[in-house]
């Protein structure tokens, strides 16, 4: 049987928005390795894991080629520094500040923050979404690992809601918690800052979009 190909790539970053890439959690990092993360994340997302060389990331931190090997002994080490500390960064944006008791605000809040952290960080969210299949397994393992926990906390909120009668008796937990995950994580693919929406405005628009996909019927 024929493989299907691949999804299209997502279209090219500007200089500019490469430039002012960020890593949130990379200010645990010393000074060195954390410049080295944030070349290495500039140059995933221009050029994908397989196109990036260890001395691209290296001279893009203004070091050695031999800089890299010091703090990430490999490219792929570098990579899964990136992906994880991005991965728990939109984890936690869940899970921080005290949710509203009331089902339907707590989603709305939930979908807002997500949204919004995808779309100040697209630049990385982008290597974590495109390049995750570049880990090797025990890695691409642990990151997993994080994304259930993710997808577990909108789980519950969806579950909570039609549970408490808020929201519509037939919602598909699981179909509908992945779908209202995919309109934050899709913003990697063609988010642009300076458009016509900035993050807050996006995190209400897509907030809005979840109330309705789970409203009763007839409500």
């Amino acid at each position: 049987m024929p493989q299907a190909p691949p999804p299209p790539r997502a279209a090219p970053l500007s200089a500019a928005e490469l430039a002012a890439a960020d890593l949130p959690g990379a200010e645990s990092y010393a000074e060195v390795p954390r410049r080295l993360l944030l070349s290495a994340v500039r140059a995933f997302a221009a050029n994908g894991f397989h196109g990036t060389t260890t001395r691209d990331i290296a001279s893009g931190a203004g070091l050695s080629p031999a800089a890299l090997y010091v703090h990430f002994p490999s490219k792929e080490l570098a990579l899964f520094a990136i992906v994880r500390l991005g991965h728990r960064r939109a984890r936690d944006v869940l899970t921080g500040p005290e949710p509203s008791p009331d089902p339907a605000a707590r989603l709305r809040e939930l979908v807002s923050r997500y949204t919004e952290f995808h779309a100040r960080h697209h630049v990385v969210a982008r290597v974590c979404q495109y390049e995750l299949g570049a880990l090797d397994e025990e890695h691409y393992t642990e990151v997993l690992g994080i994304r259930h926990e993710t997808n577990e906390v909108f789980r519950l909120a969806v579950a909570a809601g039609v549970e408490a009668g808020r929201f519509d008796a037939g919602v598909d937990v699981h179909r509908t918690s992945r779908a209202l995950i995919s309109l934050a994580v899709d913003l990697a693919r063609w988010y642009r800052p300076g458009g016509a929406d900035s993050p807050e405005e996006l995190g209400r628009f897509n907030a809005d979009l979840a109330e309705r996909l789970v409203a009763p019927k007839g409500g």
